[in-house]
């Protein structure tokens, strides 16, 4: 395979940049965040999902120089709102760089604001915007998403943040139940991902 370029995954974790390295499958070096430990963390103070990822990608592009990829993602329930929305991760505000322990307490939060929202009105999906810039443009923006429910119960061992109350009633299960590989195949990362790939290849040609 030929290098074209490297790509910064605006992202410290590195299960993400593998996610990306094996779904995006491009002639690309992908790097991480941490490999540039100087550079000041970009504040995600956006309305949108859309916005967060943009603002994200081209602060890191213009501090490092390359292209770079973000994304911001999160759940969106339909009786709150579109809460937690953008707060997805700090939605309880938890006072801990614990993630397990965030995840339980944003949970808890969801959970009770929900106690009273009857099953048929729980509709919600998962949202994930990608934005790929240079240091002074935007190159490609896509968006994907997952429709469930929210349940009552977390159920599953799988996953992380919401996974274990999202229920797909397609599949029957919550993503939490669900194994990696079916996880990649419908989620909103992946559907955002899967849309990106045709378009980034085509850029890596043009350049």
């Amino acid at each position: 395979m030929v290098i074209h370029r490297k790509i910064l995954v605006a992202s410290t974790n590195p299960g993400k940049l593998a996610e990306i390295r094996q779904m995006l499958d491009a002639e690309v070096q992908w790097v991480g965040l941490s490999e540039f430990p100087t550079v000041s963390e970009i504040k995600e103070d956006g309305k949108t999902f859309a916005e967060n990822a943009r603002k994200k990608a081209l602060g890191y592009a213009k501090a490092t120089g390359l292209w770079t990829l973000a994304d911001d993602s999160g759940l969106v329930v339909d009786a709150l709102a579109g809460q937690p929305g953008v707060k997805s991760a700090r939605f309880s505000g938890a006072k801990t760089k614990d993630r397990k322990v965030i995840d339980r307490k944003n949970i808890g939060k969801l959970l009770a604001l929900l106690k009273n929202v009857p099953k048929e009105n729980r509709s919600a999906r998962f949202v994930c915007c990608l934005c790929l810039t240079g240091p002074k443009e935007i190159l490609i923006e896509t968006e994907g998403m997952l429709e469930g429910a929210m349940v009552d119960e977390p159920a599953g061992e799988n996953g992380f943040g919401y996974d274990p109350i999202f229920f797909v009633p397609y599949l029957n299960k919550t993503v939490a139940q669900m194994t990696a590989k079916e996880k990649n195949a419908i989620s909103h990362r992946g559907n955002a991902i899967r849309k990106l790939k045709p378009l980034l290849n085509q850029l890596l040609h043009l350049k």
